[in-house]
């Protein structure tokens, strides 16, 4: 590219310094660069696309500010969608993104709905409708960092980047694409627009630490954290009445609402998942994903440490409406007391709210839980025992699946010596996310 940059420069010899020379210059530029690198990107792992990059406007008008005022620059991504933790990897890809390429991530739109191949029935919802914008660029502050559309100071100084896709498009291919538009002339432009597949389907190129870095950084708006607060407290009135019936009298003013610990377990017995996770058993040739009902009742109450806390309240994180019956709370050991929202009471907080906001409330009630149980090839179950994970690491626990661990995380879907399920705690110098969801360290 350089050996090209020189030629226009030697033809137009004196007349160099003026502005429109350079513009001119400019085009010719990126005339050469399309014409000479564009065809390489052709057809990347069957993408369908004859160019994977689209010029929005050829001015050099971004080269300008850049010089004068060194502007912002961002990077724009398609609507976040599919579950809540899908959502939550997809954002911090997005930002991990935007951090590769030296820009600032535009506020993307999350999705309230749950659908899976009916991309036109999802329903967007604003990222501050769920987290908290201004605390997230706070705790995130030389790191990843959001902007509003607001801040864009030229709506049409966009180039596009078309994600390459299929199993042809490497890990190394787009890696490479992604370093090229963090390059003159590439790099130039205010605003760079991804489209293609949302940013879950992207490949990944970073550790366990950098997305855990960014979802230390997603905090709850106050309405939804007020919700989770309802059935929290909910939770522990039942384990305090539970308790003071199992005390002597004389030690019942000893109890308070905090002696009132709980177990969450992330049920996943909902048909969907039971059709997803025989597939992939069959694919990975394992038997350790899926679980049934019984089965998860009788690792759960194999835990020994669990055995000197009841009675307990176990809390059952289950999409109650995916169900195909109503007896998840039967056939559990004695001393262990199950509750689904129905039976404890708080339905009508969740059915208030969309999908979104009602998984985000469960995610908090089982992040929040004295004991967690779940299983290690879900994203909802491994983002909890990641945040369960850093949350000791932060107070400086270093025994972190052991029997005196301070919030002991469990995986249902593989079996310990005892019985019980296997003691789960996230690997952080792991190299990709995906290996916190596929067995267990």
């Amino acid at each position: 590219m350089d050996s090209r940059n020189s030629t226009p420069s030697r033809f137009f010899g004196r007349y160099w310094d003026s502005l429109a020379c350079k513009c001119v210059i400019f085009v010719m530029i990126v005339l050469v660069f399309r014409a000479f690198c564009l065809p390489s990107y052709s057809g990347y792992g069957g993408t369908g696309q004859t160019k994977l990059f689209t010029f929005i406007n050829q001015s050099p008008a971004s080269i300008t500010k850049q010089v004068q005022g060194e502007k912002v620059k961002f990077l724009e991504v398609p609507q976040i969608v599919w579950g809540l933790n899908n959502q939550k990897i997809a954002f911090a890809r997005a930002c991990l993104t935007a951090r590769m390429l030296n820009r600032t991530l535009l506020m993307p739109n999350l999705s309230a709905s749950l659908f899976y191949k009916e991309v036109e029935l999802l329903k967007p919802i604003s990222f501050e409708k769920v987290f908290q914008f201004d605390r997230f660029n706070s705790h995130c502050k030389g790191f990843v960092q959001l902007g509003r559309y607001g801040e864009v100071s030229n709506g049409t100084d966009i180039m596009e980047l078309q994600k390459g896709s299929g199993r042809r498009w490497t890990i190394e291919k787009d890696l490479d694409q992604l370093r090229m538009f963090n390059k003159h002339p590439l790099d130039q432009y205010e605003i760079i627009r991804i489209v293609g597949k949302n940013p879950f389907l992207w490949r990944d190129h970073w550790p366990v630490k950098d997305y855990a870095k960014v979802f230390q950084c997603l905090l709850l708006v106050e309405e939804i954290s007020r919700e989770a607060d309802k059935v929290v407290t909910r939770i522990k009135e039942i384990g305090l009445e539970e308790r003071r019936k199992a005390h002597s009298p004389q030690n019942d003013l000893n109890l308070s609402l905090e002696q009132g610990p709980y177990v969450a377990v992330h049920m996943r017995i909902e048909k969907d998942w039971m059709i997803h996770c025989k597939k992939l058993e069959q694919r990975l040739s394992t038997k350790q994903i899926c679980s049934s009902k019984e089965q998860i009742m009788q690792r759960v109450g194999n835990i020994l440490r669990l055995k000197a806390k009841i009675p307990i309240v176990v809390y059952l994180a289950v999409a109650d409406d995916l169900l195909e019956d109503n007896s998840v709370v039967s056939g559990w050991n004695e001393g262990l007391l199950p509750y689904e929202k129905k039976r404890l009471g708080v339905l009508d907080i969740y059915k208030k709210h969309p999908y979104l906001i009602q998984s985000a409330i469960d995610y908090e009630v089982c992040l929040r839980a004295d004991m967690f149980v779940g299983n290690s090839f879900s994203t909802f179950s491994s983002l909890i025992v990641l945040d369960r994970t850093q949350k000791m690491i932060a107070m400086g626990i270093t025994e972190l699946c052991g029997m005196d661990v301070r919030w002991p995380s469990y995986a249902y879907n593989i079996g310990d010596e005892s019985g019980g399920p296997h003691p789960w705690a996230t690997n952080m110098s792991d190299l990709s996310l995906q290996a916190i969801s596929y067995g267990v360290s």
